[in-house]
């Protein structure tokens, strides 16, 4: 049996940092929403565990046990075993989510391999976040709950209390100027660790231009500390405001990936085409941001 899964872009619209536990995990509030571009991945029954991986952004990306996917098949299957194949086309180290995302859609297809019932049945809902079972992938990321399902959500505690919401969809655009930005640098050179977070009940959202207004009056915390470690993302960032119709660019997470949110499907197109052709050095990606919860769901091939 062999199940392929498809993990998205997670993009943070917002990213309050507000607190810091005493075990040093950072608190959070973060709106969320998940990209058309992402990785690949083919799990396979096997005696053992394995890993093996291409794909145009496979530099750097681990292939020994140190992988995140692979850490999280163990976890799950325990003596059974897999193989996994991952196919990188998201950059690593880049703030869209990147090994959770990864860790999160193998969690998806190791539930479903070996058991056909189980994957006729595809019983991947909102208790998926409750399982007990699943509470050890919090030891290898508090990003990887807000990656199992690709709704768009509100996400606080470290990560793990999380609330799915609706939000119109955001034609946007995403940009890497192939800067890796190690996260926990990143947290070291943040100045304080407690600020605001967002407002308690956020408001309603009739269309994407109130959603955009509303996103610019609130803050990602990490883009300050990310920028003294790696100027190239306020390059990625004045590209993006000097395309037209940009109403907001961001970096995404710890960086360095940005994004840039459009009012319309062709001014985003554009955008894309104009900062590929002036740096075609950079990792560009357009699309909807929004659910991607049924592409993301594992199937059998």
């Amino acid at each position: 049996m062999t199940v392929e899964v498809f993990a998205p872009a997670k993009v943070n619209l917002t990213l309050h940092i507000t607190g810091r536990r005493a075990d040093g995990y950072h608190l959070l509030d973060s709106l969320v929403a998940f990209g058309p571009a992402g990785d690949v991945l083919r799990l396979d029954e096997a005696d053992g565990f394995a890993i093996a991986v291409d794909g145009p952004e496979a530099e750097g990306v681990p292939s020994d046990a140190t992988n995140l996917a692979l850490q999280a098949v163990r976890l799950l299957r325990r003596q059974r075993g897999a193989a996994i194949a991952l196919t990188k086309y998201l950059p690593a180290a880049s703030g869209i989510g990147g090994g959770s995302a990864d860790a999160a859609a193998a969690t998806r297809a190791a539930l479903m391999l070996g058991d056909p019932a189980e994957a006729e049945l595809a019983p991947f809902n909102t208790d998926i976040l409750g399982r007990k079972d699943l509470r050890p992938l919090l030891d290898l990321g508090a990003d990887i709950p807000m990656c199992l399902l690709p709704r768009p959500l509100r996400a606080r505690g470290i990560g793990d209390d999380i609330v799915f919401t609706e939000l119109p969809p955001l034609n946007a655009l995403l940009v890497n100027p192939r800067v890796p930005v190690p996260t926990r640098d990143v947290f070291a050179a943040l100045g304080s660790p407690d600020n605001a977070p967002m407002p308690e009940t956020l408001p309603g959202f009739p269309d994407a231009a109130a959603l955009i207004d509303w996103l610019a009056t609130q803050r990602n915390d990490l883009e300050a500390p990310a920028l003294s470690l790696a100027p190239a993302i306020g390059d990625v960032l004045e590209a993006l405001r000097g395309t037209r119709g940009c109403g907001l660019a961001r970096m995404s997470g710890s960086g360095a990936t940005c994004f840039g949110l459009y009012p319309d499907r062709a001014k985003a197109t554009a955008a894309g085409e104009a900062i590929r052709a002036a740096r075609p050095d950079w990792w560009v990606a357009g699309g909807i941001l929004g659910s991607q919860f049924e592409r993301s769901m594992p199937r059998l091939i």
